[in-house]
Order: C-alpha cells, then sequence, then structure tokens
C-alpha cells in the first residue's frame, strides 16, 4: 500500500450557501467574500480486461493560486507494484503514476483535497499585478497541436477583434463571439477534443466545454492576447440554483474545462463562454433564447467571475505520459491508462472504470 499524507493548510473555512428563493433564481454571483470551502475528492479506478502491463496516470490538483485555489495533499492506496508522484516540468501538471505487472488486475485509488474560493474581478479598476513571465507568454500565446493560431484561426481572431481598442476589449469581443456562435453538442464524447482548426474550417462550431473554450483560448492567442485552458472537475452543486453549472456526490462524469486570459492591471481573468452555452442547452425547460434572464445573467458575470465549486486540475497541452510508449493526451483531465494493446480509452467503462466522488469538509 502506497500513502503520503494530507499536506494541511490552516487558512481554509466553509462558505455559506445561497439556493433559489421560491420567488426565482439567486443572481449568478461569484464572490471572494464567499469565503473558502474545502472539497474531498476520491479517484477509484479498475482496469477490468488487463492484458500484460499496466500503466494508470491520474490527474491531481495542480494549480496553486492563493485567491481561488490552494491544493492540499493526496493519499492513496492501491495493489500496485510501483506508484508515485509525477510532475510536469513545464506545466507544473501533477500526477500519480502507478504500473502493474502482467497477470495482475490493477486497482488504485486516490483522495485529494483542496480548498476554493470563489472568482470575480473588477475590470473597471485595474490593480497592480506582477508582469507575466517571459516563459509565461511564451508558453502561453503559442500554438499546440489542437490549438493552432495560424490561417483560418488567426483570420477569424482579427476579424473578431479588429475593432476593439485595447486588449481588454479583445479579450471580451472574442467572449461574446463564441458564446454567439456555438452551440453546445450534448452527443459529443466525454468534454470534446478541441480541434479548434477543423471547427471553423467545416463551420460546425459545436461541441463541449473542452472544443468551446479551447475555441476561446485559440482565438485569443492569435489576437496576441495570453490565454490558457484550466482542466478541472465540478465538485458540488452551484449555489446559485443552475443545475447545469454543478454536481455532487458522484461526479465521474462532471469534468470541465475553462479558460483564463491575461489583461494588464488584472493579471489572469477567468472565463467560461462553454458554461454559458451550457445554461442555454440544459436549463429547465431547454433550449433557453440568449435574451433569457438567466442566459444573460451568467453570461455577463462569466467574462471575469467562476463560480468555485470546481476545482483545476492543470493548464497542460499535448502532454507526454511519463512511462508509457510515446504517447502524448491533448490534455489531462481524464484518468489515463495502457495496456500491452495500447491505450485505454479513458470514455469506454467497460475495459476503464473508475469512479469519482466529492465531499464537502469542514475546515482543517
Amino acid at each position: 500500500m502506497q500513502r503520503r499524507k494530507f499536506l494541511l493548510t490552516s487558512a481554509a473555512v466553509a462558505a455559506g450557501v445561497m439556493w433559489p428563493s421560491s420567488r426565482g433564481m439567486a443572481a449568478f454571483s461569484p464572490s471572494p467574500e464567499s469565503g473558502w470551502r474545502t472539497f474531498e475528492v476520491t479517484l477509484r479506478v479498475e482496469v477490468l480486461k488487463p492484458e500484460g502491463a499496466t500503466r494508470i496516470w491520474l490527474p491531481l490538483p495542480s494549480m496553486q493560486e492563493d485567491d481561488w485555489i490552494r491544493p492540499m495533499g493526496n493519499v492513496w492506496q492501491g495493489n500496485a507494484a510501483h506508484a508515485r508522484l509525477l510532475r510536469n516540468p513545464e506545466y507544473g501538471a501533477e500526477m500519480l503514476y502507478a504500473e502493474w505487472a502482467a497477470g495482475e488486475v490493477p486497482v488504485l485509488e486516490v483522495t485529494s483535497r483542496v480548498a476554493t474560493r470563489d472568482r470575480a474581478i473588477d475590470l473597471t479598476h485595474p490593480v497592480q499585478v506582477a508582469p507575466l513571465s517571459r516563459a509565461d507568454r511564451r508558453r502561453y500565446t503559442r500554438a499546440t497541436r489542437l490549438l493552432p493560431i495560424d490561417g483560418v484561426v488567426k483570420r477569424t481572431a482579427l476579424d473578431i477583434a479588429r475593432d476593439a481598442p485595447t486588449d481588454q476589449a479583445k479579450a471580451r469581443a472574442i467572449y461574446e463571439w463564441v458564446v454567439d456562435n456555438t452551440f453546445r453538442n450534448p452527443q459529443t464524447r466525454g468534454c470534446g477534443l478541441g480541434d479548434i482548426r477543423t471547427m471553423l474550417i467545416t463551420g460546425d462550431l459545436s461541441g463541449k466545454c473542452a472544443d468551446l473554450n479551447a475555441l476561446y483560448v485559440g482565438l485569443a492567442r492569435a489576437a496576441g492576447l495570453p490565454a490558457r485552458d484550466v482542466y478541472g472537475i465540478r465538485v458540488a452543486d452551484s449555489r446559485f440554483g443552475y443545475a447545469s453549472l454543478g454536481k455532487s456526490g458522484d461526479i465521474s462524469r462532471a469534468q470541465h474545462c475553462r479558460a483564463e486570459v491575461w489583461l494588464a492591471g488584472h493579471g489572469w481573468v477567468p472565463v467560461d463562454p462553454a458554461d454559458v452555452r451550457k445554461v442555454v442547452l440544459e436549463e429547465p425547460p431547454g433550449s433557453l433564447g440568449l435574451t433569457d434572464a438567466r442566459v444573460i445573467d451568467v453570461r455577463k458575470r462569466l467574462f471575469g467571475a467562476w463560480e468555485m465549486n470546481w476545482l483545476a486540475y492543470n493548464t497542460a497541452h499535448d502532454l507526454p505520459l511519463p512511462g508509457s510508449r510515446n504517447v502524448t493526451v491533448p490534455f489531462l483531465m481524464y484518468p489515463q491508462g495502457e495496456t500491452a494493446t495500447g491505450l485505454l480509452d479513458s470514455l469506454d467503462p467497460a475495459t476503464f472504470s473508475y469512479r469519482i466522488t466529492s465531499r464537502e469538509t469542514s475546515a482543517p
């Protein structure tokens, strides 16, 4: 049995909850003043049909941002011959890696603790923030395999932002364009893939969060703005009553990718056009119009704010899986596994079974 003791902090406290009143839904208004909340998230994975040696990589909360997320450690157990924490040197993405010899039925469970606090940035009042490092500016303005910044992506970005006089205006114009022109497709597997060039060439701007928010990030980079996807998972219901914007208990299918854009005077600014489109599709009775009051409410606030009933894993793109047979994944938001037959399908419970649960806890 492998274990790692929790690394505790003392800054996290549980926040109050605001549910819709009998007169209607509460205003969607994430605020740091709501306080810190702590969550315990447990991921248990089994490989049901192992062939030969097996390797598994599980994403762990990796982002340490004092204003809104603080990882508090991990503990794991299982029957792996070897298990250890790994950290990608470029993005800082952390994962639990484990391996088994042929003939074993792999079982691994990891529990992570994390403290979160809502984010809300007043974009009308710039503040003094440390400049973005050269390394981060290069990292978050360059192309990746699925996020090209030339060709149709560049042309689209420049067309959207051509009348925007400032970086903030460019960032908002791209956000509004993505909300206006994309659609959430419930038939998309998982969270989507994020192949934005194909989306723009074909004109099929549908998908889920890893498609729609990736489109925002790619367009922002093509317009010269540092931007990044943030891969994570929902861990609690929305306290503002939006059923589509939260998940508690069994969160095995609650993975969610968000986005950030860097603006001088504000730093990393949270955005989430994909969740606006999720509200359009999924809030009762479904297929709401963009003029619905609930859509207007979240659209206004998801440029500059996040409700932190969600934890962040990492911001990594094109991530090599250490110890694999030269496997690189577009992003690490789902458990990954490999046997002698190759990479397992993270969305196929017949061969790669996992369950993720969340529980809100009191302060340590």
